[in-house]
């Protein structure tokens, strides 16, 4: 009785769609049986029999395959009557089941299974535009979107949407951070300047406590919050308030137009800043003389970073060694 049990049990724990299908592969195969069986002039093969059952219980009734005898006739009844219910009962659940995996995708519930992809955290403005652009970019690049705020997933292309606090681990498991490329938290809109570096700061130490590995940039706006940001792990801090009133100030110099200019840096439109290590042959030499060897394969030489300290449009007499990264502004 015990192990009876335990097959009932085990039975109805299997999903609704494969208890139906079993029942009707059954209900076809066993019918087609007994009418071979039953009427082998009619039916001289069992595969001819459940050819008869699987076109009878869906409706479709080709006739090709006619049972003669009231016995046969019987039979069919007893098929249609118990083999059509289950049928349309696969079929209801079938729908119901793409039905319900649809809203729950709109609903941000789906986890994503995926690997190598990018996570964004807070849907605003920005991360519209960094969506638009990676996607011009990287084309083919899995997006994974989480917000809490969001009703609905926004439908993109190539955007999985999770809705979920980010700074809870169920939620960043739903987002598979463990297999991401990068991870990218943007400031929330809805709360002050403070809280929201706060919050920032807090959804950084949660991922990074999940996966330590993960290539994070964090948008601050405010000062106070860039050192703690950076003691949180952060491996790229953008700090928008002064990126912000630095264009602003610039064009107020400029009075002419400057804000065009900044579209061009997008890299959806093929501009890219790259941060790169000095090769052998730029070793040694001056940034006049390597920004001319440069330009020969289409790169803009505008800084050097060395260790900590980032040089801009250095003296043309700087010598540049082999511990130095190369910024260029190239296609």
């Amino acid at each position: 009785m015990a192990k009876s049990n335990n097959t009932i049990i085990h039975w109805f724990r299997w999903p609704l769609p494969y208890r139906i299908t079993l029942i009707v592969l059954l209900i076809i195969l066993v019918f087609g049986e007994i009418i071979s069986i039953v009427e082998p002039n009619e039916f001289p093969t069992t595969f001819d029999g459940i050819w008869w059952a699987l076109v009878t219980v869906s409706t479709v009734g080709f006739g090709d395959y006619v049972p003669r005898t009231y016995l046969g006739k019987g039979i069919g009844i007893i098929m249609i009557l118990v083999g059509a219910s289950f049928v349309t009962a696969y079929f209801a659940t079938i729908s119901a089941a793409a039905i319900k995996r649809q809203n729950s995708y709109v609903a941000g519930d789906v986890a994503f299974t995926g690997k190598n992809h990018v996570v964004i955290i807070g849907w605003n403005a920005k991360a519209n535009e960094m969506i638009e652009s990676l996607h011009l970019v990287k084309p083919h690049k899995q997006i994974v979107l989480i917000d809490d705020s969001l009703k609905g997933a926004p439908l993109i292309e190539n955007v999985h949407f999770v809705r979920g606090n980010p700074s809870i681990d169920q939620t960043l498991q739903k987002a598979n951070i463990i297999a991401a490329d990068a991870a990218i938290i943007t400031a929330d809109q809805h709360k002050n300047e403070h809280d929201a570096d706060m919050n920032s700061i807090l959804v950084l130490l949660t991922l990074k406590g999940v996966n330590p590995n993960l290539y994070c940039v964090i948008e601050i706006l405010t000062e106070q919050q860039a050192n703690n940001a950076s003691r949180a792990g952060a491996d790229e801090i953008i700090k928008s308030y002064k990126l912000t009133s630095h264009f602003m100030m610039s064009s107020y110099l400029a009075k002419n137009g400057l804000s065009q200019i900044y579209s061009e840096l997008n890299p959806a439109n093929g501009n890219l800043f790259q941060v790169l290590p000095v090769a052998d042959k730029l070793v040694g030499k001056t940034f006049k003389d390597a920004s001319h060897e440069l330009l020969e394969s289409e790169s803009i030489l505008i800084g050097i970073k060395r260790e900590e300290d980032t040089k801009l449009n250095p003296p043309l007499s700087y010598k540049i060694s082999a511990q130095d990264s190369l910024i260029v502004f190239t296609h």
